[in-house]
């Protein structure tokens, strides 16, 4: 739970309908667990059923009690049309989104700009970046704007914010989502919708493990020697954006390791006091 203050209160979202896409691991299960722990009606959205259900049913289970309920969708964020049509697919209970949280996202390869894999650029491009196009304007015509009240929380990254080497489709996917986020802000300044971009470092989840092709050695690497950020600070960081007062808008929120000062700039003083 957010703490409280008799000097600044956060906004109650309990019973609110909450949209995750790629609930079902890493970021998105983190999310889901604490928007349920809040009393949330949550829309979770991925491609693996079983997963979504398996989360659904501990969630129930865990937060029945204090009002949560659940509704899995079963849907890739990469087919626009089903994207488009998902808010005509929903129970009534659970059509009117309140927060959408365009969390669905990957990271594939490291190649140079003269080796990408062009299959490689139009899956990350349509997931990270169409897809949360797609999603955006879907709710907003179907529940935010005919009601103006709504939050807009996409989930960016550092590589954002700083290319690097081998990074040049996932870096162009994220400063598009960027730039989107910025645009989307002014077009909706004159309504009651906030949006919010949250760009994390490196956290250890499957992340790595989708990049390197699962290669789970290489993916370990990424993370070794160092005490980096889990899903669960993340989560932390959208459940703030979420829970503040209505008329506060948190633009965007960067949150790294305390090992971490970039995108590519990570020291490792766990393996260095090793060798010492």
């Amino acid at each position: 739970m957010m703490p409280t203050s008799s000097l600044y209160q956060p906004a109650d979202i309990k019973g609110k309908v909450v949209l995750i896409t790629g609930a079902s691991a890493g970021f998105g299960e983190a999310f889901a667990y604490r928007f349920a722990e809040l009393g949330c009606r949550l829309v979770l959205v991925a491609r693996r059923m079983e997963r979504l259900q398996a989360l659904a049913d501990s969630l129930h289970a865990k937060f029945g009690a204090v009002g949560c309920k659940c509704h899995p969708v079963c849907l890739d964020v990469r087919d626009i049309p089903a994207c488009e049509a998902l808010p005509s697919r929903l129970p009534a209970e659970f059509a009117q989104v309140d927060i959408l949280i365009n969390n669905a996202g990957l990271a594939l390869g490291l190649a140079g700009v003269q080796d990408n894999s062009m299959q490689n650029m139009q899956i990350m491009l349509e997931t990270n970046v169409l897809a949360v196009m797609a999603l955006t304007k879907a709710f907003l015509s179907s529940s935010m704007l005919p009601r103006n009240e709504g939050h807009i929380i996409n989930i960016s990254s550092t590589a954002g914010q700083e290319a690097y080497p081998g990074g040049s489709g996932y870096n162009a996917s994220k400063f598009a989502l960027s730039g989107y986020s910025t645009a989307a802000r002014h077009d909706l300044v004159g309504k009651n919708i906030r949006v919010t971009v949250i760009s994390p470092g490196a956290v250890q989840t499957e992340f790595s493990l989708v990049r390197f092709n699962g290669d789970a050695e290489r993916a370990a690497s990424v993370y070794k020697g160092y005490d980096n950020l889990l899903a669960q600070d993340v989560a932390d960081n959208v459940v703030y954006a979420a829970t503040r007062p209505s008329r506060v808008q948190i633009a965007e929120i960067t949150v790294t390791s305390v090992h971490q000062s970039g995108a590519k700039y990570t020291a490792r003083p766990y393996l260095e006091s090793q060798q010492q």
